[in-house]
């Protein structure tokens, strides 16, 4: 019997970075470069011309091929899909958003302000969407490290 759970996830932090160079970092080909559960992340070559692709590599050997969507320099967010995945995943689909945003006030002032949410078909368990959860979480604390450097 599955329990029913939201299939929305959101977690956010604040970065103690400048904005500049904390969207430097939100690339999809690069994210490897600071997540630390990523092996490898890199542009798919010769995909489509209309489609942004990109291979993510975690270290526990999970394959995703994740859509670039969206990416605004104006808004400072990037929307991104998984189109497949090695395995397979156990639900249908995922729409995935980061967004930052300067602090320009406050003991804060000077940092970014990102967020990451993630929108999961109605298939998608409760295990799935705490698994997602903690994965947002660790990601963002990697960001923090590698953008205050």
């Amino acid at each position: 019997m599955s329990i029913p759970t939201s299939t929305y996830v959101l977690e956010s932090s604040i970065v103690n970075a400048p904005l500049s160079a904390t969207w430097h970092k939100i690339k999809l080909g690069d994210f490897a470069s600071w997540w630390s559960a990523l092996k490898s992340s890199s542009a798919v070559k010769g995909a489509d011309a209309e489609a942004d692709l990109y291979s993510w590599e975690f270290n526990d050997g999970t394959k995703l091929q994740v859509k670039q969507e969206e990416h605004s320099s104006i808004n400072h967010s990037i929307t991104y899909s998984v189109v497949s995945a090695e395995p397979a995943l156990t639900y249908s689909s995922v729409v995935s958003k980061i967004e930052l945003s300067p602090i320009t006030s406050g003991p804060l002032e000077g940092s970014t302000y990102v967020s990451w949410s993630g929108n999961f078909s109605s298939d998608a368990d409760a295990g799935v969407i705490e698994d997602a959860r903690f994965k947002r979480k660790e990601a963002l604390a990697d960001l923090a490290k590698a953008a205050s450097v």
